[in-house]
């Protein structure tokens, strides 16, 4: 005999499941007393999120701070707007598009997922949103596209924003050589390659300059990350394209790890340094 599969509580639903699905909830509704009347609405539990927000960058507690008053009759159905705000910096918010069904008896019911805003998903490193500077949205965009698993969006999203940021990126290389013991010609390299507007060229310029501490792999990143944007998608299907955006987004994230950690270890150091020769002067 198979093993009854235990329904989501409601906060699970809310943190955990995708959009565009339908889920039994057992605790979906609450008695909530009004004017001497008792009613029935949705629980709004309090929730656990990612917070993007630079006071908080982890997992905090989120509260419900619009839709507490969603009230339904048996059998009924309404759509609704749950706003949740982060209870550590006050800032953060969450926002959730849902149509919720309650039972005929009970709090038990199923609830359908429109959307979410920020959208769902993995959260994005603060690193990568600096990095890709003024085209966040467009990186955003291509990420939900990844995750509803749009490999043609997903791809010309992630590509447009890497040609775009090409200076970007090359400037903060730009950073870390210049903390580093090596010769001034790679710094001019890099300038060089700021310079080339085109792409493909910028890139096999600035080859030879790049620091192994942003090597992956062995392997030179905006080379990599290159040879996967700069393929044709005409040829290609769906979930090919999907399988090369992902890799090239992958990449990214470790470059802008990469690039952060060497800045920081360079600043540590130079920190640690100072504080040494003063107190030998």
């Amino acid at each position: 005999m198979s093993a009854e599969i235990e329904s989501p509580k409601f906060s699970d639903f809310l943190e955990s499941s995708p959009p565009n699905q339908t889920v039994a909830i057992t605790d979906l509704m609450k008695m909530k007393l009004f004017r001497g009347q008792k009613y029935s609405c949705l629980t709004t539990p309090e929730i656990q999120l990612h917070c993007s927000h630079e006071n908080c960058n982890g997992v905090r507690f989120f509260r419900c701070i619009s839709g507490h008053d969603i009230y339904l009759e048996d059998g009924e159905d309404k759509n609704a707007f749950l706003i949740y705000l982060c209870s550590n910096c006050q800032s953060h918010m969450k926002e959730f598009a849902v149509k919720a069904s309650r039972d005929l008896e009970g709090n038990s019911g199923s609830i359908y997922k429109f959307g979410e805003n920020p959208v769902y998903g993995p959260p994005v490193p603060t690193k990568v949103l600096k990095l890709v500077g003024a085209d966040r949205e467009l990186f955003l965009k291509g990420r939900r596209c990844e995750n509803q698993g749009l490999g043609v969006g997903a791809f010309v999203y992630y590509r447009r924003v890497v040609e775009n940021q090409k200076n970007k990126i090359l400037k903060e290389v730009r950073k870390v050589l210049a903390q580093l013991p090596v010769a001034s010609s790679k710094i001019e390299i890099i300038d060089k390659a700021i310079a080339e507007t085109q792409f493909s060229k910028a890139i096999a310029i600035a080859g030879p300059a790049i620091p192994e501490s942003l090597y992956i792999g062995g392997h030179n990143p905006l080379t990599l990350l290159y040879r996967a944007l700069s393929e044709g998608i005409h040829n290609q299907t769906d979930e090919q394209c999907l399988d090369v955006a992902t890799s090239a987004r992958v990449i990214l994230f470790e470059l802008s790890e990469r690039l952060s950690q060497a800045l920081k270890d360079e600043a540590e150091l130079s920190h640690a340094l100072n504080r040494l020769l003063s107190k030998i002067d």
